[in-house]
């Protein structure tokens, strides 16, 4: 007989949540994997290891016409950088954050004799494939103020840099979307772990039927929902159902839940509906939708950090399509974005802006 897990168990919402991952192309990691990429410090939110193996091997140098590595000085400048940046309070340094993350590091470097400066990138935001994609769960971080531990329920890395945090909570919770959304904002308090969250670009509070989205410092009125253009199920619905390998199960269900291992291969006898959790994740999380809203999307505003929603993403996606589009006379046609009052006309201008720009 099967041990059925009680519905009240938080993981029956983070053990699908990383199930999808994974087949989205998120490798998961162990805790005892996490520990080690993080040279033992529970302070340490970035994945070290992982970090410095993706600077070398997507950063080349291209010197008259020959392509160099940087040199190993120059990788762990690049990682120091990145990592020793003073906390200036949390939005401030999360700026500071997101301008090395979108623009690199600029370093010198001697080749031949020549000394020029070059940037070594820390995301390949052109070539979404060159990058590696990881998932941990109940990722434990020491508070700033004290060594309590928060664990932030998953955690997605890209190169091994914490961009994404997700909460999950059981359905059965008096309004659980607030929860999660109260311990995410709680969570990035400076008593707690803001140590986090000066890396984190997109925030998602989860439960079976209902996802909202914001970002680093997003006051909680203003955490949204997104809704996709077209319907999306004939994509979404393999994911769901693909069963993990054999060696990701291993991994996922040696630890913490391997008592419920034989239940959610049951569970994979049987189609499964999609859910709204499973909607939220693929839309925002999906690596190539993940990467654009970073590096396109989000937009410092007066102290304020804002993400689009999905009403300005798709209206800068089709203003973008009319903005390419030729006639047979080699003319591009106008067009009209209709906004009602208080719709963040100026952020969608912004964003259109900063898209053509890095197209």
């Amino acid at each position: 007989m099967i041990n059925t897990p009680s519905f009240l168990e938080d993981h029956i919402s983070q053990i699908p949540a990383l199930q999808l991952l994974q087949n989205m192309g998120y490798e998961y990691l162990r805790p005892s994997e996490v520990y080690l990429e993080r040279k033992g410090k529970l302070s340490n939110v970035l994945l070290e290891g992982v970090l410095q193996k993706q600077l070398k091997r997507i950063n080349q140098i291209k010197h008259k016409g020959v392509e160099h590595e940087f040199s190993e000085d120059n990788i762990q400048a690049a990682m120091r950088a990145l990592k020793d940046i003073p906390f200036d309070g949390l939005i401030r340094t999360n700026e500071k954050v997101f301008d090395l993350l979108s623009l690199g590091k600029s370093l010198e470097q001697t080749i031949k004799g020549d000394t020029k400066s070059f940037s070594v990138q820390y995301i390949d935001w052109q070539y979404p494939k060159n990058n590696v994609f990881h998932v941990a769960e109940e990722f434990e971080v020491e508070c700033s103020k004290s060594q309590q531990l928060r664990r932030p329920d998953i955690v997605l890395f890209v190169n091994g840099i914490p961009v994404t945090v997700i909460e999950c909570k059981r359905p059965d919770f008096k309004e659980p979307l607030e929860q999660a959304v109260s311990q995410q904002i709680r969570n990035q308090s400076e008593d707690y772990i803001p140590r986090l969250f000066v890396y984190s670009q997109l925030l998602l509070a989860v439960t079976k039927n209902q996802t909202s989205y914001g970002t680093t410092g997003t006051p909680a009125p203003f955490w949204a929902q997104w809704r996709e253009r077209n319907d999306n199920s004939t994509d979404l619905s393999p994911l769901i159902n693909k069963p993990l390998s054999g060696e990701q199960k291993t991994r996922l269900f040696s630890d913490r839940y391997s008592y419920v291992r034989e239940y959610f291969e049951d569970l994979e006898q049987e189609p499964r509906a999609i859910t709204e959790q499973d909607r939220g994740i693929y839309d925002l999380c999906r690596p190539e939708r993940l990467l654009e809203l970073v590096y396109k999307f989000i937009v410092f505003d007066a102290g304020e950090k804002k993400i689009a929603r999905y009403q300005q993403y798709f209206a800068v996606q089709n203003a973008l399509e009319r903005i390419k589009r030729e006639d047979d006379a080699g003319r591009r046609t106008g067009g009209v974005i209709w906004h009602t009052q208080g719709s963040g006309k100026s952020l969608t201008m912004v964003m259109l802006a900063k898209s053509l720009s890095l197209d």
